[in-house]
């Protein structure tokens, strides 16, 4: 008995002394945050990045550790790269996400890249900005569900926190406010530009024959007819649209957003720049890989759909009806805008 009073008091002593960790000491004349610059080519446009909150080295630190941090869902094993993994481009090989309570979402992740170029997110659009985006996925009960104010007394007395918040913001008490914006400034350099596309364009290497004529058919109204909603340097023009997935649509998307009727069964286009790693595909997760996708705007569309965009011109025959040929020419082409470089940058790697 004696032997387990002393283990007992023991345990007592290092709770204890486990809730008395020395705060660090900071010097208030030490917070120099350095400007940070993304390089970007020059065939892209520039990024205008918000006035309250500029990128700096330590704020993109910050929102490094935060993004790789499981700390951020209620039962600590969950954290943003769970769903946003680098090898899938930051998003996740599953038709829709799973929460830390096994509840299943209605959407699939979309992938982080070149966010800095987006004004409104979600695949409904329903945040104006990535930092109020970022506040959602935390707080939501069928994904990390978890509170700010608890995230936040969790890591009260971790040094490393109170050096890396400190160091960005010249806080020592931060707020959600403070997390969202080093998370944004993160995921804001998650930049992709070095595809073998890329390359073509900046006159480094050519094509094949084969992804040329890929590259043709993706920019030709009798082909491929890709380039109307996925042409452009950044693979998508941002808007909404539906794409006649379904005569009948049960996800009433951007609708239900705007509450406007044009809106009903619209969901954000996607960028198609690292489509290869991006896999399953469409807002549900339908199509698991490329080919089945190419199937679907080849022969599969329903013209009947409810707000079907107009631009989809070939609708009434159930889409554009490639030739097998021409189907593998159209994947040869969009698997040039694979990025390797970005999904292996040792920049968004996890920092812990």
């Amino acid at each position: 008995m004696p032997q387990l009073s002393n283990i007992f008091y023991i345990s007592v002593l290092a709770i204890i002394l486990s809730g008395c960790q020395k705060e660090i000491a900071v010097n208030p004349s030490s917070y120099l945050p350095v400007p940070l610059t993304i390089n970007i080519p020059s065939n892209f446009p520039p990024i205008t990045h918000p006035e309250d909150n500029p990128l700096t080295e330590e704020g993109v630190e910050l929102g490094r550790h935060l993004f790789w941090e499981t700390k951020l869902s209620g039962d600590n094993n969950m954290s943003c790269a769970t769903c946003h993994s680098p090898q899938n481009a930051f998003s996740e090989p599953y038709n829709v996400s799973v929460g830390i309570n096994g509840d299943s979402g209605t959407r699939n992740a979309m992938v982080l890249q070149n966010l800095a170029w987006s004004n409104d997110f979600f695949w409904d659009g329903r945040s104006s900005s990535l930092e109020e985006q970022i506040l959602i996925p935390v707080l939501d009960s069928t994904e990390m569900d978890e509170t700010w104010a608890n995230f936040l007394s969790e890591i009260k007395y971790d040094n490393k926190y109170r050096e890396l918040f400190f160091d960005a913001f010249g806080i020592l008490n931060p707020d959600s406010t403070h997390a969202a914006k080093a998370l944004a400034q993160f995921v804001r350099t998650m930049v992709s530009t070095n595809s073998k596309f890329d390359k073509f364009l900046r006159q480094e290497l050519a094509l094949s024959q084969e992804e040329s004529a890929g590259y043709a058919s993706f920019n030709s109204l009798n082909g491929g007819d890709c380039f109307h909603c996925h042409g452009g340097i950044l693979g998508t023009d941002n808007s909404y649209k539906n794409n006649g997935l379904d005569e009948l649509p049960i996800d009433t998307g951007r609708g239900l957003v705007t509450n406007l009727e044009s809106d009903y069964f619209k969901f954000k286009v996607p960028s198609i720049r690292n489509v290869e790693y991006s896999a399953p595909y469409m807002h549900d997760g339908r199509f698991s890989n490329l080919d089945e996708v190419i199937n679907f705007y080849s022969t599969g569309i329903h013209s009947n759909s409810p707000n079907i965009d107009p631009l989809i011109e070939f609708a009434s025959q159930g889409g554009v009806q490639l030739s097998p040929q021409e189907r593998t020419e159209l994947k040869a082409f969009l698997l040039t805008l694979s990025d390797p470089d970005f999904i292996n940058n040792p920049k968004f790697s996890n920092p812990f």
